[in-house]
């Protein structure tokens, strides 16, 4: 009888984890499983003057944010381990987690109306996503918030 209960309890042991496991994301969710070592280009210009990201950006505490700086090089490090989902690699939690605003309106305190158009480039290209861009590797990004 001890037997018995051992191997039913063995067999929902598995049959949970397999559940748990293979049901958390959509497969179109997932960009890796077993983590990416990517690094995307950030360039910020406001009315003219452009503005580095610091370096140790999601870098305090452990474990690191998978989304950080090194450098004032104004490299986004996006260095993954395990699943990978889309929503992971949005442009707008690099932004959340350096203490930012960036969104379709506004970059840190300007916001488009009568002061300035904010804008965005991605690969030499205009990319309306603003702070839902999911980043790539090698993406040049470029924000610039201009005179009308």
């Amino acid at each position: 009888m001890k037997t018995i209960v051992i191997f039913i309890i063995i067999i929902t042991g598995i049959a949970v984890w397999f559940f748990v496991s293979n049901s958390s994301s959509p497969q179109s969710d997932i960009i890796a499983k077993n983590g990416l070592h990517w690094h995307a280009n950030l360039s910020i210009n406001i009315l003219g003057e452009a503005k580095d990201a610091p370096a140790g950006i999601g870098l305090a505490g452990l474990p690191h944010n998978p989304m950080h700086t090194h450098d004032r090089d104004n490299v986004i490090h996006l260095e993954f381990s395990g699943l990978v989902k889309k929503n992971d690699l949005r442009l707008g939690r690099f932004f959340e987690t350096w203490g930012k605003t960036f969104n379709e309106q506004c970059i840190f305190d300007k916001c488009s109306g009568s002061d300035g158009i904010l804008k965005m480039m991605v690969n030499g290209g205009e990319n309306t996503e603003f702070e839902n861009y999911m980043m790539r590797d090698e993406d040049k990004i470029e924000i610039i918030f201009e005179k009308p």
